[in-house]
């Protein structure tokens, strides 16, 4: 193949370059507010006990910080961390908040 057949025309360029921009925004999106709760939220809403969402703060599965010598975990983390196993998953469906979502995106 030749060079000229790799050539892209301006509109071409310009196409791909818009893509790739809207695609590195709506991937590089910062939670402005994010959600925090307190353990035994955490535990209410992801339908498991509270041993285990401690469990997941002592080996960072999930993003948490403290105020007041109290554990607040991130949200968004709690339910990626809740569908990293199946049987994690099972409870949050099953138990937790997962029992009102009718499908996940």
């Amino acid at each position: 193949m030749t060079q000229s057949q790799f050539d892209l025309t301006n509109d071409q360029e310009e196409s791909i370059n818009k893509e790739a921009e809207l695609n590195s925004v709506s991937l590089n999106k910062e939670i402005i507010k994010p959600i925090w709760l307190s353990v035994t939220e955490a535990k209410k809403l992801g339908g498991v006990q509270d041993k285990t969402i401690r469990r997941a703060i002592q080996y960072n599965y999930v993003k948490y910080k403290i105020v007041s010598n109290r554990y607040l975990i991130d949200f968004t983390s709690l339910v990626t961390y809740l569908h990293t196993k199946t049987k994690l998953k099972n409870k949050f469906n099953q138990f937790g908040l997962g029992q009102y979502v009718d499908k996940w995106k």
